[in-house]
């Protein structure tokens, strides 16, 4: 941290002076946060008296783009400006096009219904839960899924449980990573497992090779449904959209998200996929602001990895597309120096991006890179030629 190039607060506010503030205004569930921050930017951020940190937070695994992303304020000033909020009452294009673009990403049919946290996408799985007619759930010891009353229910962290006791539901919490103790708790009775890809509030616990795959294989032998918290997960966090897609042989009921989804925006998705995407009905769940058209507006959707598989930097995010990377042209191609050998595929790289060939993009044939590529050597090879040195390879040999 330091307190060079730090924001000009124009002298308004001190970090005693939001202190204060927040004490006086706040309730005490958080207690008083260490720093008061004013402003973000990347992986950047400073405090109200001008000092620079590097943000390994980002928000509590929300910030995927970083802060004030090009690419997420460009899409927020848009979509505010022509329509903000409308309710569940009314059809809005942004979370419609959100939901179409989870379940491509999911590769699945299915159904989504947005809210705006964590806890309320499990609030939303524990209802599904509830409508298939039975009364027990199973959740894992040290997993964390909220602290709504319903979610804290499945959250298996007494010290988190113990002030709100008695809370919702017949829930049985098991070791994590134990299939034998997973098969063990869950009988005919069990509406649904919900597990964690990876246990993030608990400390990054990794489960053991093939935990997801018998999950799995347990529920659908006893018809219960299997829940993934992928809040933590989800959203590219671990190199794949969605953790469980790691494993394979793994097809979970539903799946909850949150944080990273909306670039920093409060939104949540509880996604169903088969009978459980038919169980809710109109008036058994809603929220007022889930689906929100700016928060869903604001989902990272444009920004790539070059392998498509999730946030990209600034450059490609900002809309300023790389020049070595064209759609259907594969990897870039090395461009030879004048005087040097053509890279072998060379040739045949560029004439796969020719127009008329398959995923070509309309730049210059091969013919015509050649000829400029002898009139480059050409070029380099005269002041040799002067001199009576050697001429590079590829240049024409006047006499």
């Amino acid at each position: 941290m330091s307190n060079a190039g730090g924001p000009d607060t124009g002298g308004a506010v001190s970090n005693e002076e939001l202190t204060g503030r927040w004490q006086g205004a706040l309730m005490n569930n958080y207690g008083t946060p260490r720093l008061p921050l004013v402003r973000g930017e990347g992986s950047r951020l400073w405090d109200a008296d001008g000092k620079e940190y590097l943000d390994f937070v980002g928000g509590i695994a929300v910030n995927a783009l970083g802060h004030a992303h090009p690419a997420v304020v460009e899409a927020v000033s848009r979509q505010i400006a022509s329509l903000g909020h409308v309710s569940n009452l009314f059809i809005a294009e942004p979370p419609v096009a959100l939901a179409e673009r989870l379940l491509q990403r999911f590769g699945r049919d299915g159904k989504v219904f947005f809210c705006n946290s964590g806890a309320e996408a499990n609030e939303g799985a524990f209802k599904i839960g509830r409508l298939t007619g039975r009364p027990h759930m199973v959740a894992t010891d040290g997993g964390f899924h909220g602290r709504t009353m319903g979610a804290l229910a499945l959250t298996g962290q007494p010290g988190k449980q113990e002030p709100f006791l008695p809370l919702p539901g017949d829930v049985t919490h098991v070791p994590y990573g134990d299939p034998q103790a997973l098969a063990a708790a869950v009988t005919e009775q069990t509406a649904l497992v919900i597990i964690e890809p990876i246990q993030g509030e608990n400390g990054v616990v990794v489960p053991p090779p093939g935990y997801l795959k018998a999950a799995r294989a347990i529920t659908a032998a006893t018809g219960a449904l299997l829940v993934l918290d992928e809040v933590q997960t989800g959203v590219g966090r671990t190199g794949h959209w969605f953790e469980y897609q790691a494993h394979e042989g793994v097809l979970p009921d539903v799946v909850t998200l949150a944080k990273g989804l909306g670039g920093g925006l409060p939104l949540g998705a509880t996604v169903a996929f088969g009978r459980a995407a038919e169980l809710l009905q109109p008036g058994q769940h809603g929220t007022t602001f889930g689906g929100n058209p700016v928060a869903c507006a604001a989902e990272p959707r444009r920004p790539r990895h070059p392998r498509g598989r999730g946030p990209a930097g600034p450059r490609q995010a900002a809309g300023r597309e790389d020049p070595r990377r064209r759609r259907g042209a594969g990897p870039p191609a090395r461009r030879p120096r004048p005087g040097r050998r053509t890279p072998p595929g060379y040739r045949a790289h560029r004439a796969a991006r020719t127009p008329g060939a398959a995923g070509g993009s309309g730049r210059r044939n091969p013919g015509e890179r050649a000829r400029t590529r002898c009139r480059t050597a050409d070029a380099a090879a005269e002041p040799r030629r002067r001199r009576g040195g050697r001429v590079p390879r590829g240049a024409a040999r006047h006499p």
